[in-house]
């Protein structure tokens, strides 16, 4: 049976370990700069399966208007459980019906979106960061 935990903070080897199963992109070798994207997070949703962290969602939010759901991650190892989605609505029931939830999607990962009650969008514009080790 999978739990889910909101404002909890997982270990950061933890979250490394989502990602690098989930094949998200993110900067997993650089433990620091992980730990920095949670800890100036608004808002954390997890999954876990007993101790395990198997699925993890991470936004940034005003609290009243929009939300940038920054990062959805379950791990490769618990397909199609429905852990995803519950992240997500979960998140959504926690920021309230006032606020839209925002994301931009790997490329991989663009036709799983409408499937969890997302609508696609063509007006998204983006200024890349620098890439730093990554």
């Amino acid at each position: 049976m999978i739990n889910y935990k909101v404002g909890t903070i997982p270990e950061t080897e933890q979250i490394c370990t989502v990602y690098d199963s989930s094949g998200i992109n993110r900067p997993t070798a650089d433990k620091s700069r992980i730990k920095e994207m949670y800890v100036n997070s608004d808002l954390i949703v997890s999954a876990w399966d007993g101790e395990k962290l198997v699925g993890i969602d991470r936004t940034i939010t005003d609290g009243c208007y929009c939300a940038y759901l920054s990062d959805l991650a379950v791990k490769k190892e618990n397909p199609h459980l429905g852990i995803g989605k519950e992240l997500v609505e979960i998140t959504r029931k926690e920021l309230g019906e006032k606020v839209t939830l925002i994301l931009l999607s790997a490329p991989s990962a663009v036709d799983y979106y409408p499937k969890i009650g997302f609508e696609k969008s063509e007006v998204c514009f983006l200024i890349h960061r620098k890439k730093v080790n990554e």
